[in-house]
C-alpha cells in the first residue's frame, strides 16, 4: 500500500488545518448533530453500534438516518417501536444477514438506557462523576456496546465531554499513521492543540472518513 506521509511539522500542521478546517466531526459530516442532549447522544450511540459492525459504513449511516426519520430518535421513542418495524428498517438499509438479532439488540439498548439513565446518557456521565475510565466502563455495560463502539461514540462526544479526550478510533489512527501524523490519540491531540477537544474531534472524524472513503489521493492534490 502506498503511503502519503508528511515529512515536516509545518506539513503536518497544514494537513491538520485542512482536515479539521470544515469544523465538523465524522457524524456531522454525514448529517447527525453532535449536541449534548438526550436525543442526539442516543443517536450517536446507535450510529456507533452500527458502524462497528462489519460491512460498508454507508449502510450504518443510512440505517441510523432511517431509524431517526421513523421517529425513533431517542431511547424512549426507540423503546416504543416494534421489533418488526426495526427489523424492516434495518433490512431495507442493508443489514440483511441477521436484522432480527440486531433489531433485538437496539431494542434492548434503548430499554437499558431508559431504565438506567431515564433515556439520557448525560446521567451516565453524572453517575461516573466525569471520570473517563468510569464512563468507558458504564458505556461498555450497555447492550451491544464493546470497546470499539465506546471509541466510536467518544470520538464524537469528546467535543462535548472534554474529560474523555483524547480519543481516536482505529480508522482515524490508521489514517494518521498512513499520513505521517502520528500513531496515537495523544499525537493527534498535540497537533490539534492542547485542550482543543473540539478541534481534535473534527480532526479524528475527518481522518476516519478519509480511511473509510479511501480518500488519500485527494489529500495529495
Amino acid at each position: 500500500m502506498a503511503t502519503t506521509a508528511t515529512s515536516s511539522i509545518e506539513d503536518k500542521k497544514r494537513l491538520v488545518r485542512r482536515l479539521a478546517g470544515a469544523g465538523r466531526g465524522f457524524a456531522e459530516q454525514y448529517g447527525f448533530r453532535v449536541t449534548n442532549n438526550p436525543g442526539s447522544l442516543f443517536q450517536l450511540l446507535v450510529l456507533s453500534v452500527l458502524l462497528a459492525r462489519p460491512g460498508d459504513f454507508r449502510r450504518a449511516l443510512d440505517a441510523t438516518r432511517a431509524l431517526r426519520d421513523a421517529g425513533w430518535d431517542s431511547a424512549a421513542r426507540m423503546s416504543r417501536s416494534l421489533h418488526e418495524q426495526r427489523t424492516r428498517v434495518l433490512r431495507d438499509n442493508g443489514f440483511r444477514s441477521d436484522p432480527d438479532a440486531l433489531a433485538d439488540l437496539l431494542g434492548d439498548l434503548a430499554l437499558t438506557v431508559l431504565r438506567d439513565y431515564r433515556g439520557d446518557l448525560r446521567r451516565l456521565r453524572a453517575v461516573a462523576h466525569h471520570d473517563p475510565a468510569r464512563e468507558r466502563d458504564l458505556l461498555a455495560r450497555l447492550p451491544g456496546v464493546d470497546q470499539p463502539v465506546v471509541d466510536l461514540f467518544l470520538r464524537e462526544v469528546q467535543a462535548l465531554w472534554r474529560e474523555v479526550a483524547p480519543v481516536a478510533d482505529r480508522r482515524a489512527l490508521a489514517a494518521a499513521r498512513r499520513l505521517g501524523l502520528g500513531r496515537s490519540a495523544g499525537d493527534l491531540a498535540g497537533l490539534a492543540g492542547s485542550g482543543e477537544s473540539e478541534r481534535l474531534a473534527w480532526l479524528v472524524g475527518a481522518l476516519a472518513r478519509v480511511d473509510l472513503e479511501q480518500g488519500y489521493a485527494e489529500l495529495t492534490r
